[in-house]
C-alpha cells in the first residue's frame, strides 16, 4: 500500500448456504483500493453484494477468502478482541437507520464510543459537544433521538461515527431513510467533512445525487466490481482535532 491508499481489499470471497444446502456466492473475488481524503461510492442493483462487501471491509463480517488492510493492519489477522478495539479506534460506521440508543440524548450517544475507548467522561463529553457543533446540532445535544427529526438523528449518527477520529468512515445507504431535503443536506455534510477535515468515506448508495458527489465510483454486479471510475481530483483538508 502506498501513502495515499488507506484501504486495500484483495480477492474477497463470501458465500452463504441456503436452506436447501445450496451454496450462494455473494462476493466473487472483489479487489479495490480506497484513497485517503476521498469520497468513494459503491453502487449496483439490489443483491449485487454491496452491503456484504461494506461489512467485510469494515470488519463487521469475515470473508471466506481474501484480505483487507486498513493502513498497515490486516483486519483478519487480528483476534476478535483486537478487531473490536481496532474498529472502535480507527473505523466509523453510519447505517441506514441511525441505531442511536433511545434512552440517551445526542451528547451521550456521541460520547459513548470515546468512553469505550478509555477516555474520561470530561474528555468524552467535550469531544461530543465539538462534533455536534461540526454537524450543525450545537443546540440539540440534550435532546433524545425521539425528540429529533430523521435528518437530525442521522447527523448525530455521523457525529458518533467521527467520535474517535477514525481513519475511514463507512456508510451503508445513509440517506435511504430520509426525504430529499434531508438527503441533500446530509450529502453536503459529507462533502464539507471531506473538504474541511480531509476525511475518507466509503459509501454504499442507490442515491444518484450522492453518487455524483463521489470522487471514485465502484460499480458492482453479481458479486464483482465491474467499473472503477475516478470522478473528481483528490481533495485534501485539515486533520480532525482530537
Amino acid at each position: 500500500m502506498n501513502d495515499q491508499t488507506i484501504l486495500k481489499a484483495s480477492n474477497i470471497h463470501k458465500s452463504f448456504v441456503k436452506k436447501n444446502d445450496e451454496k450462494l456466492e455473494i462476493l466473487k473475488g472483489v479487489s479495490l483500493e480506497v484513497i485517503r481524503g476521498k469520497i468513494s461510492v459503491i453502487i449496483g442493483a439490489s443483491g449485487a453484494g454491496k452491503s456484504t462487501l461494506l461489512h467485510i471491509l469494515s470488519g463487521l463480517d469475515i470473508p471466506d477468502k481474501g484480505e483487507v488492510n486498513i493502513n498497515t493492519t490486516n483486519l483478519f489477522s487480528l483476534t476478535d478482541d483486537k478487531l473490536s478495539k481496532f474498529r472502535n479506534k480507527h473505523i466509523g460506521f453510519v447505517f441506514q437507520f441511525h441505531h442511536l440508543l433511545p434512552e440517551f440524548d445526542a451528547i451521550e450517544n456521541v460520547a459513548l464510543p470515546v468512553m469505550i475507548s478509555g477516555e474520561s467522561s470530561k474528555i468524552s463529553f467535550a469531544r461530543a459537544e465539538e462534533l455536534l457543533e461540526i454537524v450543525g446540532l450545537k443546540d440539540r445535544g440534550n435532546h433524545k433521538p425521539s425528540e429529533l427529526s430523521g435528518g437530525e438523528q442521522q447527523r448525530v449518527a455521523v457525529a458518533r461515527a467521527l467520535a474517535n477520529n477514525p481513519d475511514i468512515i463507512f456508510a451503508d445507504e445513509p440517506t435511504g431513510n430520509l426525504d430529499s431535503i434531508n438527503s441533500d443536506s446530509l450529502h453536503q455534510l459529507f462533502v464539507e467533512l471531506r473538504n474541511r477535515l480531509g476525511l475518507t468515506f466509503l459509501i454504499v448508495t442507490h442515491n444518484p445525487k450522492l453518487m455524483d458527489l463521489g470522487d471514485t465510483v465502484f460499480e458492482m454486479k453479481d458479486g464483482q466490481i465491474l467499473i472503477n471510475r475516478e470522478m473528481n481530483p483528490p481533495v485534501t483538508g485539515l486533520p480532525l482535532m482530537s
